[in-house]
């Protein structure tokens, strides 16, 4: 019984992916996110379960590969696919206005194309190499959770931001653009300066804006502190 545990968590994590989904598809975004949250943490309890409990196996990774991309692949791809449908087109788009909100869908492949990626790299063991698919999952769910009135009411400049937003976040999903963990090999303040700059930050951010409305700026912030300190570290071995 003890080696199918950490399968039951992440199975757990895959239904909250579905139902994040559901609620996706009927324009519930706050209710999604929230599912999305419900499967980070189920996600983050079924790798330490497995490791606790020494059963980690090829196919619990397989199976945790699987509800990621469910949970933080196709259910805020879903969330901008519903946004891409009640969005108002103009003239000149109203004959495709059915086909656009299909592009969306790429966030799902791009995510399914990263946790293989992830599942195969080594040099991935203490930080990141491309945006993790949760903190993308976070961004698309905080931005439509968060702001839906403006995005609805902006018509075609909102659909432009939306479709520039999916190319950037599909080409941040697979880029080599190292991205650091939230990992402490010791708690001085020396060597983790970034880190806890971005904790303070985001909390700052969080306390100002709501954490529903703030989680996107985080997952922002986060990504811009990593190309900064990919910019200083290679300016330094130049």
């Amino acid at each position: 019984m003890k080696k199918h545990i950490p399968n039951m968590i992440t199975c757990c994590n895959l239904i909250s992916g579905c139902i994040a989904i559901s609620f996706a598809l009927y324009g519930e975004a706050k209710w999604a996110l929230c599912w999305i949250i419900i499967g980070a943490v189920f996600d983050f309890f079924d790798g330490m379960t497995a490791r606790l409990l020494g059963v980690s196996s090829p196919i619990g990774k397989e199976l945790d590969s699987l509800a990621d991309d469910v949970t933080f692949g196709v259910a805020p791809a879903s969330m901008v696919f519903y946004e891409l449908t009640i969005i108002d087109y103009s003239d000149a788009l109203l004959p495709v206005s059915d086909y656009i909100p299909y592009v969306a869908f790429l966030i799902a492949a791009f995510s399914a194309l990263r946790l293989a990626k992830f599942n195969l790299d080594e040099r991935q063991s203490t930080s990141f190499i491309g945006l993790p698919t949760p903190a993308n999952a976070l961004f698309w769910g905080s931005l439509l959770a968060g702001m839906p009135k403006i995005i609805e009411n902006t018509g075609t400049w909102a659909l432009l931001i939306l479709l520039l937003l999916i190319a950037l976040s599909c080409f941040l999903l697979v880029c080599e653009l190292p991205m650091f963990a939230l990992k402490f090999k010791q708690w001085g303040m020396k060597g983790n300066e970034v880190k806890y700059g971005f904790v303070i930050l985001s909390a700052a951010l969080l306390l100002a804006s709501g954490i529903i409305e703030g989680f996107w700026m985080v997952i922002v912030l986060y990504v811009v502190l990593s190309l900064i300190m990919f910019l200083s570290n290679k300016s330094k071995a130049e």
